[in-house]
């Protein structure tokens, strides 16, 4: 297996303000950053698994296994044991939300083995916390728990009574699965973007027109689409818990300060649509079932007015709602005719004020040169 990068999906290739450095936490060995952008050798492999799993765009894939494909399988098979001897390369391919869905998605409970990772090993400690995390949220709203660690021999009957069936069903069925994720018509479907520029020992990626074609959409990625769907079949709680920010990786709830400036930056760049606005900009609106907590909303606020609640409500699991973080009084401006956002005083946009303060500094100028003159 070989690693691909989606450059279009990455979230440092949309801002250079981006300071997302996921890829290479989890890889540090494997991945750097070149240029802005993720940068690994050509014959990089599984080792670099745990990036998948990380990655909140869905930007990196393995050749020969899809995560996506995985989720089908393993809830169509009869077996609940998830082993990188059995049915997936390394465990760390599986983002919390994953972990979290196949919970929600099966009927029996899940075991993860983790028997041939390194005790101790910077691996096995990202593979365990993502468990615990997911187990975290699991608990606030239902009784569904992963375990792990299985001996030997526990695997070994496992194994004999049933295994994973490759893909050959209905895979119309799983694009009905995947559409029902659909929030606000966002349902494209991440394509890998396979081998851009070719280096003789490190893949070295670049921002050219079609990467740039293909960064104005904004896409959900499949692992957030499954979560959707597999949180609208399960049960909700009768009360709902708030869960402290930093304990949950993968999605947030924001607010907005009065220093926001409506530059119009962080709905433009936002991967998924998460943050938005109307035909006028006089808004901006969130949807924290779309935020993938990426950072880049708030890495590329000139006036950092973008901030994380302190808690997430876990309501907006079972009702999410479109919040609406800020609003804005937008007027026509008196000298060009064209909309902007008004903050008092008189009604021309930034533009015409910046160039009518140029030209009084000019004309200034060259009264004080005449008199000079004379």
């Amino acid at each position: 297996m070989k690693l691909h990068f989606n450059v279009a999906s990455c979230v440092r290739a949309m801002s250079k303000f981006s300071e997302c450095t996921k890829c290479v936490d989890a890889c540090p060995e494997s991945i750097q950053i070149t240029d802005n952008l993720p940068s690994f050798s050509k014959s990089t492999g599984v080792e670099t698994a745990a990036c998948l799993g990380a990655c909140p765009t869905e930007a990196f894939s393995l050749s020969d296994f899809s995560v996506t494909e995985f989720f089908f399988t393993f809830i169509e098979s009869k077996v609940r044991l998830i082993s990188s001897k059995i049915n997936v390369p390394c465990i760390s391919v599986l983002s919390v939300e994953h972990l979290i869905s196949l919970a929600l998605a099966c009927d029996k409970p899940i075991t993860i083995d983790l028997n041939g990772y390194k005790e101790g090993s910077y691996l096995l400690e990202q593979i365990q916390t993502r468990i615990e995390e997911a187990n975290f949220v699991l608990s606030s709203f239902c009784d569904k728990e992963l375990s792990t660690n299985l001996d030997g021999s526990s695997r070994e009957r496992v194994e004999k009574e049933d295994s994973p069936e490759k893909e050959n069903s209905d895979v119309s069925s799983r694009r009905d699965f995947l559409s029902q994720a659909s929030v606000k018509g966002v349902v494209k479907h991440k394509k890998t973007f396979d081998d851009a520029v070719e280096a003789e020992d490190l893949q070295v990626f670049k921002i050219d027109a079609f990467v740039i074609a293909r960064m104005k959409d904004k896409n959900i990625p499949d692992k957030r689409k499954i979560l959707f769907t597999t949180l609208k079949r399960a049960d909700a709680p009768d009360i709902f818990e708030v869960l402290p920010e930093e304990e949950i990786s993968f999605v947030s709830q924001k607010f907005i300060d009065e220093s926001c400036t409506n530059c119009q930056i962080c709905y433009r760049i936002c991967p998924t649509g998460a943050l938005s606005s109307n035909g006028k900009f006089s808004l901006i609106n969130f949807d924290a079932m779309l935020c993938l907590k990426c950072h880049l909303c708030h890495d590329a606020c000139e006036p950092d007015s973008i901030h994380l609640q302190s808690g997430f409500e876990v309501k907006e699991f079972f009702e999410a709602t479109q919040r609406t973080l800020a609003t804005f009084n937008i007027k026509r401006c008196n000298e060009c005719g064209n909309n902007f956002t008004y903050t008092g005083g008189e009604q021309a946009c930034p533009r015409c004020q910046t160039e009518e303060e140029e030209a009084m500094f000019l004309h200034d100028n060259a009264k004080l040169m005449k008199g000079d003159e004379s």
